[in-house]
């Protein structure tokens, strides 16, 4: 049996680890989950007068410290004076010091989101002309590196743990009570309540570095983790750790005291408290994603909350309960196998829970994304399509595991038959060999009885033996002996009986089929919380066209401002790339190349070359390869304009060793 088992869960595990490091690793660093929609002054402006404060306003609520924000002169000297202020809503302030001179000053800001996610960018302005800059903001790229898969990974334990740990309570107890004292499950049970409780305690340490600076080194750093505990999402994982105190409890009743329990009303209204306390401590559990992640924020975070409540609970119902059955198929006793009755009660559990699915994840859907085309258009609405037909995949093969259902209850009454007149066969055996050992013993008896007992007096020297000494049969050791290996031969035919059933076969397979689709769609999932809501991300998109038509007209008499989207088909191969000319006239010019990606956030890339031709006068392409700047930004000084005309500017984009695209515009220059 072990032999044949085996393979089947290494390879469910093997699937398990590839598609988790794959998604995880793929994912890169966690999408930013609240977007710069304004700031003030405006990215690439030049003014006239140094400002009093530097302004941001965000798509949602975010959280500060003392360096969410700085403002770096040319030479990479902060010249905030501390703290941002919450100005109004989601704008956010810091003062300035006075008196700052003509120049290109960066403005690098890193803050959390609402819904528990770090973001980060950086833009610059002038004030006078602009300038050459050498401040450095360092590496923007905040969720990422080591520490960001590490917290990935830790997430995605979490959720696993928790559907093990509810959903194979949940299968025990409204589906197969005789499992209460079938090791397998108990260890099921209590390996999701592990698994969950060390990931919290995991997350709850990584989170500082999470947030902040992302290095290995300040995982251990106390004074950080003194700060998480003091926000949302520290308060919440500390609230899954209470709540985990009292599933200990509830683990312990039900593999304790209510399965020695009888049959009866107390049993039965053990089960009642049991349901509605595991009830209560599920939902407290769900609640503790829900109150700091994407139900949170946004749109009716009232009503999307207890929705977000409710479609965790039907993910562990049916996903949890689809473990514990599979464990139940593969590793119950001969002796205490999962009846047909108990799957057919989990066959209607993991309907219900399939339909509580489709409702909440329909107005999930519309809330993160809230318009058809995001689908199509945003790394959230494409990772939601795989996780759709993931979920269509395994809803079809639970339909293969229902019919297996079936046919296993219509075998299940001559099973029993088979097993009856099994039982009766073998009591017939052992009383004929009853009987005829008896009449052995008889003859021995009287074959004694009649032997000769004179000079030789052997007989009834042998006789005297036996009865001075104990029979080898009644040896206690050897009788245990004998007993563990008709035990062993019992449980052993009994397994071969089980495991010839076909339909039980067929259903084990189906079984594990959808376990290995629902290894999937958990690590699809899992990215699916670390990546920015289609709606917020289109949000950004609009916010940042604005800014771009304000800047283009804040900006000096004559400037030019172009946008271009580009996609070289590679990694990060999507983006947007902006060309603000300055004063765009006949001569020498001002060049600012910035780089961003869909959602607004400035990012680096290897190369960034510029082109400019004039067909109709048939000059150029004159190439200008700007320097850069900072994160997302490349500038370059006199660049020269011969002559006014329809000029051709062309953008090449290269974002890795192979990857590369070239993007054009014409404008009228001069």
């Amino acid at each position: 049996m072990t032999r044949t088992i085996t393979p089947r869960l290494r390879t469910l595990v093997l699937l398990f680890l590839a598609v988790t490091g794959a998604l995880l690793a793929g994912a890169g660093p966690a999408s930013a989950h609240a977007a710069l929609t304004g700031s003030d002054p405006s990215q690439g402006v030049v003014v006239t007068k140094a400002p009093d404060q530097v302004t941001l306003t965000f798509s949602e609520n975010v959280s500060m410290n003392d360096n969410s924000i700085r403002v770096l002169d040319p030479k990479g000297a902060r010249v905030d004076l501390g703290k941002p202020d919450n100005l109004s809503g989601t704008t956010y302030g810091v003062q300035l010091k006075s008196g700052l001179a003509k120049g290109t000053y960066t403005v690098a800001w890193q803050v959390v989101s609402a819904d528990s996610h770090p973001v980060a960018g950086a833009f610059t302005f002038s004030v006078g002309t602009p300038s050459r800059t050498v401040a450095s903001v360092g590496d923007q790229d905040v969720g990422g590196g080591v520490v960001g898969w590490l917290y990935g990974f830790g997430r995605y334990m979490s959720y696993a743990g928790y559907i093990v740990l509810v959903g194979g309570a949940a299968f025990v107890l409204a589906c197969w009570r005789r499992g209460s004292g079938v090791r397998a499950m108990q260890r099921l049970v209590v390996g999701g309540w592990l698994t969950l409780t060390a990931a919290t305690l995991w997350l709850l340490l990584l989170r500082g570095s999470y947030t902040t600076s992302g290095s290995v080194g300040d995982i251990v750093d106390l004074n950080l983790l003194g700060q998480v505990l003091q926000t949302k999402t520290g308060a919440a994982l500390v609230s899954r750790l209470l709540l985990l105190a009292a599933a200990a409890l509830f683990i312990a009743v039900l593999f304790g005291a209510y399965d020695k329990r009888e049959e009866g009303e107390d049993k039965r209204d053990l089960t009642f408290g049991l349901a509605i306390g595991g009830t209560v401590v599920a939902a407290g559990l769900a609640a503790s994603w829900a109150m700091a992640e994407h139900a949170s924020t946004g749109l009716q975070p009232g009503l999307a909350m207890p929705v977000d409540v409710v479609h965790l609970l039907a993910v562990a119902a049916w996903l949890g309960g689809l473990t514990a059955l599979l464990v139940a198929l593969y590793r119950a006793p001969a002796g205490t196998p999962v009846e047909s009755v108990a799957v057919r009660r989990f066959s209607r559990v993991a309907f219900g829970s399939v339909l509580a699915l489709v409702a909440t994840g329909s107005y999930q859907s519309w809330r993160q994304l809230g318009s058809w085309s995001a689908f199509t258009d945003t790394t959230y609405g494409e990772l939601l399509l795989v996780k759709i037909g993931l979920v269509a995949l395994l809803v079809g093969i639970a339909s293969i595991s229902r019919r297996w259902t079936g046919r296993l209850a219509d075998s299940a009454v001559t099973e029993t038959e088979a097993e009856a007149g099994a039982a009766a066969s073998e009591e017939a055996e052992k009383a004929k060999a009853t009987v005829k050992a008896s009449a052995a013993t008889k003859e021995a008896s009287a074959t004694s009885a009649k032997a000769p007992t004179g000079a030789s007096g052997k007989v009834a020297s042998v006789d005297d033996d036996a009865n001075d000494g104990p029979a080898p049969d009644a040896d206690p050791e050897r009788a245990a002996q004998l007993a563990r290996q008709q035990t062993a031969m019992d449980t052993a035919r009994q397994k071969r009986a089980r495991d010839a059933d076909p339909h039980r076969f067929g259903l084990r397979r189906s079984v594990l089929a959808e376990a290995g689709v629902a290894v999937v769609l958990l690590a699809v999932t899992t990215v699916l919380t670390q990546t920015e809501p289609g709606r917020t991300e289109q949000d950004a998109k609009a916010a940042a066209s604005a800014a771009s038509s304000s800047s283009a007209s804040n900006s000096s008499s004559g400037a030019l401002t172009l946008d271009m989207s580009f996609d070289t088909g590679g990694k990060d191969g999507k983006g947007v790339v902006r060309i603000d000319l300055d004063p765009a006239t006949v001569g020498s010019n001002e060049m600012h190349v910035y780089v961003q990606r869909p959602n607004g956030r400035a990012f680096d890339i290897p190369e960034v070359k510029v082109a400019f031709t004039l067909a109709a006068k048939n000059l150029g392409p004159l190439s200008v390869a700007p320097d850069h700047v900072t994160t997302g930004h490349w500038a370059a000084r006199g660049v020269q304009i011969p002559m006014a005309g329809d000029w051709r500017v062309s953008v090449t984009v290269r974002t890795s060793d192979i990857d590369q695209v070239t993007v054009s515009k014409n404008a009228q220059i001069g």
